[in-house]
């Protein structure tokens, strides 16, 4: 079962550091370059995001991890470095108390008992299916599925050259997902698959947290599959087919 990612928008960070969110883009883009270099996986700091801002537009922003929050407060002296490692650490002990909370429910029926039994045997029987109509030549799956980590929709539109807008769109027109409320949500058919997850991602320091639809490694493979059928294959995967065609 995927971890739920424990994550602060860099707005927020922001706001705490006494920044403005371009300046703190800029940094973090800096200490992304100096990481790259020492083979670490970036996304263990930062994970690259959007926000709306307050005139409705999508703009760039960064998740910020924990480790990444301790990027930034090391950088920082005196009294507000002091109250930006208050702020982060008691935000993340929050959200980590709230995860174990929902990870570790237990059923309380045999129903609900036998409910999660099968979702699982049907998650588990649905992974060896798409594993064995990928092979052998499983690029996507082999170079990129492999991650373990829950992904936001702008990390999937890269791996088709497309904007997190204009992937919502297309999914909009396939059926898969609709707009309410500023947020997308997956129609019916799909909200029970486990095709995405709601993590706490912190947006006020006087809330806890608003929920943030991200989707699981199972919901990549549906998307994969569902794009396919339209023609709409990863980047990797767009070389093969070239090939293909000139044999």
């Amino acid at each position: 079962m995927n971890q739920l990612e424990r994550t602060i928008s860099s707005v927020e960070v922001a706001k705490q550091v006494g920044k403005e969110h371009k300046n703190l883009m800029r940094d973090i883009h800096q200490y992304l370059e100096y990481v790259g270099e020492l083979n670490f996986e970036p996304s263990d700091f930062f994970i690259e995001s959007t926000y709306v801002s307050s005139q409705g537009k999508e703009l760039p922003s960064f998740d910020c991890t924990k480790q990444g929050c301790e990027m930034i407060g090391n950088k920082m002296i005196g009294k507000k470095g002091v109250q930006f490692t208050a702020f982060y650490v008691q935000q993340f002990n929050k959200m980590e108390n709230h995860i174990k909370q929902a990870e570790f429910e237990i059923p309380q029926t045999r129903a609900e008992a036998l409910r999660l039994a099968a979702d699982l045997e049907e998650e588990n029987q649905q992974l060896k299916l798409v594993n064995t109509e990928l092979k052998p030549k499983a690029t996507y799956y082999d170079l990129v599925l492999q991650s373990k980590s829950l992904l936001s929709v702008t990390q999937i539109a890269k791996d088709y050259g497309m904007s997190a807008v204009a992937l919502n769109k297309k999914l909009h027109e396939l059926g898969i997902q609709y707009k309410q409320g500023g947020t997308w949500h997956l129609y019916q058919k799909h909200a029970e698959c486990g095709y995405t997850q709601s993590v706490t991602h912190v947006v006020d320091s006087e809330k806890l947290g608003t929920p943030l639809t991200k989707w699981t490694q199972q919901g990549r493979l549906f998307l994969y599959k569902e794009l396919k059928e339209h023609g709409i294959v990863p980047n990797v995967e767009k070389g093969l087919l070239i090939e293909a065609e000139e044999m």
